[in-house]
């Protein structure tokens, strides 16, 4: 590593950058059972437990309040076509509730394997790191004392920036698995409503935004690779600009991928939702 601060300080803010790109490589093909050693996990397991039996009161109540709005009589109720069709929708209900663990373990997993083959189809792996091109370094070292001032600016503001980005992406990346944790807690509640005919909408919305949660991860991956190309084809320096000059040059144009990186990262949700129309 270089002597001189200004490089020191423009590697060490890349190396921080580069550090949680990789880390959310490695967050996004973890899973929830397996994050932090399993022990969020253990405990999401035992509330999803123990809302199972409020699940299976609700799934008794919403079913009794769908006969109610969708039979007219009592009568319509014992035909045998009405009374074969409230007893699958009944079962398929219990089964959702009792399983629906299972269920969004399973949707998960499915996406899961979307972002596997994105990864592999791509050839791009987190090892694509942003580097400070060795012509700017040169320069930046031969710079005198007077002349390295402004460079001393730039540098911290850059530097300030692109760390405050790095934190920003990665803790939008942690957020989702806080969305995982607490859409998998309190499942057996707004399952329950598939019981009933005219509650099933709120089942159906639970599970597209269980879902959307999932496929963000897809969303930041894309948007991690397109990125990664960007840091690893080589900036233009014109080695004939003053020093400040290319060095406010390459940090403005890195900073400026960086920006659409985590404005996209943090639209996730919001892209993942119109598209599956929620």
């Amino acid at each position: 590593m270089s002597d001189n601060w200004v490089v020191q300080n423009l590697q060490n803010t890349l190396g921080t950058w580069n550090e949680k790109l990789a880390e959310i490589w490695t967050l996004l093909t973890e899973s929830p059972k397996g994050f932090k050693g399993g022990a969020i996990w253990n405990v999401i397991v035992n509330i999803h437990g123990a809302l199972q039996a409020i699940g299976l009161a609700l799934l008794v109540l919403f079913f009794l309040v769908g006969v109610v709005k969708t039979c007219g009589s009592f009568a319509e109720v014992k035909k045998p076509e009405m009374a074969v069709k409230l007893f699958i929708r009944f079962a398929i209900a219990k089964g959702v509730v009792t399983y629906g663990l299972e269920l969004m373990l399973a949707i998960f997993d499915i996406v899961q394997g979307v972002i596997a083959t994105i990864m592999k189809s791509s050839g791009v792996f987190a090892n694509n790191k942003a580097a400070l091109p060795d012509e700017m370094v040169k320069a930046i070292e031969d710079c005198g004392f007077f002349e390295s001032i402004p460079l001393w600016a730039v540098t911290l503001i850059g530097s300030l920036v692109i760390t405050v980005l790095a934190f920003i992406m990665i803790l939008t990346v942690y957020g989702r698995f806080f969305k995982l944790y607490i859409y998998t807690a309190i499942a057996p509640i707004p399952l329950a409503a598939f019981a009933g005919q005219p509650t099933e909408q709120i089942g159906k919305s639970f599970l597209k935004s269980y879902a959307a949660v999932c496929l963000e991860g897809a969303i930041i991956i894309l948007a991690c690779i397109i990125f990664s190309k960007f840091a690893s084809s080589p900036p233009v320096i014109d080695e004939d600009a003053a020093v400040v000059s290319m060095v406010w040059s390459y940090i403005g144009e890195l900073v400026f991928n960086m920006l659409i990186l985590v404005g996209t990262v943090k639209m996730s949700d919001r892209i993942v939702r119109e598209a599956l129309g929620l």
